[in-house]
């Protein structure tokens, strides 16, 4: 395989250009094509790139020998182009979530491991750097075994965020509300940290969105398999949006955790309001003071980036392709990513039948989408 990567993009909407921009940036990519079932809007945004439009992502794959195609459609509407890329022949990259259900996500990973190609996630949080010195010291031993691990978002979003595209907020189109859209990033964290899931029992609800299909608001209860618990509360319906944290108790005694997010969370396209993911909790013994420092570093390092949206969507991108060219696999898989459609399936299942779900979870073959119809 050459130094360079054809790479391309299938769907075009408001997080398209962040992709393409890294496409065009990174040495390890030759950005070659576009893809969308509009043709008119694949030509027009392949105009700006000098590159071919398609309507057909077999099509694409083939003609233009595309060895990295980015999937950026609405949720429900993953599976179908990747699945035509991994059997043309190109590795596949997903914008969170791998899916918005699990039969595709194992239609998905079955034509992955049968062409020998590779499917990445997109959860560009993981290359924050608050982000990773919690991971760091998790997997130094520095709290122990990872005993209580917690995720807490709350955020916003108004009616004219769901106004802004016809799939926002439907199960049909958007496949589920914070737990498929906002909160998969957060959860992805803290399945990260803790490690595999035994149990899980949580509930979803509307509670102030009714103009809307979908969930709001959700919370669970998980059990991990190494004996430790975590607790999920994620929300669009706290005005104003104040944070998202993930935090790690250990076994030791210590702890530590990150803000991802803080202030108005970002709303896709219209409004956004950056603030330094930083570390908020460290107990590690002879590192308490530290935190100041740390915070202080990683802080003026995101400051000093121009964007820093697109900067760390460039990191999880670049990871991808070296992956590819270095024969290993990506620092996210899309088994990995099985596990966070796995952790809101669970909710919605447990929601439906008021008992606990337990790991792993296989598709059901019934008609109302996991519980949420």
């Amino acid at each position: 395989m050459s130094e360079k990567l054809k790479t391309a993009v299938v769907g075009i909407g408001k997080i398209t250009d962040m992709h393409t921009a890294a496409l065009v940036n990174l040495k390890e990519s030759q950005f070659t094509a576009v893809c969308s079932r509009n043709m008119q809007k694949a030509k027009e945004y392949a105009l700006k790139y000098g590159v071919n439009a398609y309507t057909d992502v077999t099509e694409m794959v083939t003609k233009e020998k595309i060895d990295v195609v980015i999937i950026l459609t609405p949720h429900p509407n993953h599976k179908e182009p990747t699945i035509a890329a991994l059997k043309a022949g190109a590795h596949v990259l997903i914008e969170k979530p791998l899916a918005s259900s699990l039969e595709d996500c194992d239609a998905m990973l079955e034509v992955s491991r049968n062409t020998g190609r590779q499917i990445g996630m997109i959860y560009q949080r993981r290359w924050f750097r608050p982000v990773m010195r919690v991971k760091e010291a998790i997997d130094a031993g520095k709290i122990g075994t990872p005993a209580f691990g917690t995720v807490n978002m709350l955020g916003w979003r108004n009616k004219e965020y769901y106004d802004s595209d016809p799939w926002r907020g439907t199960w049909a189109d958007e496949g589920g509300g914070v737990l498929v859209n906002q909160a998969p990033h957060q959860i992805d964290l803290l399945q990260w940290y803790m490690g595999e899931i035994d149990e899980l029992y949580g509930h979803w609800s509307n509670i102030n969105h009714p103009y809307i299909e979908v969930d709001d608001t959700a919370n669970a209860i998980i059990k991990f398999k190494n004996g430790g618990i975590g607790n999920i509360i994620v929300s669009n319906a706290q005005k104003p949006g104040i944070y998202g944290k993930v935090h790690v108790h250990g076994k030791s005694g210590a702890s530590v955790g990150v803000q991802t997010d803080a202030g108005a969370m970002f709303v896709a396209g219209m409004s956004i309001i950056l603030a330094p993911p930083v570390l908020d909790v460290w107990s590690v013994p002879g590192e308490e003071k530290m935190i100041e420092n740390w915070n202080q570093e990683d802080s003026d390092f995101f400051n000093s980036l121009e964007k820093p949206l697109d900067y760390f969507h460039e990191r999880n991108i670049e990871d991808f392709l070296l992956a590819i060219l270095e024969g290993r696999k990506p620092l996210i898989t899309g088994e990995e990513g099985r596990v966070t459609v796995e952790i809101f399936t669970a909710i919605y299942r447990s929601t439906r039948d008021n008992t606990p779900v337990k790991w792993p979870l296989k598709p059901e073959q019934g008609n109302d989408y996991d519980g949420r119809l």
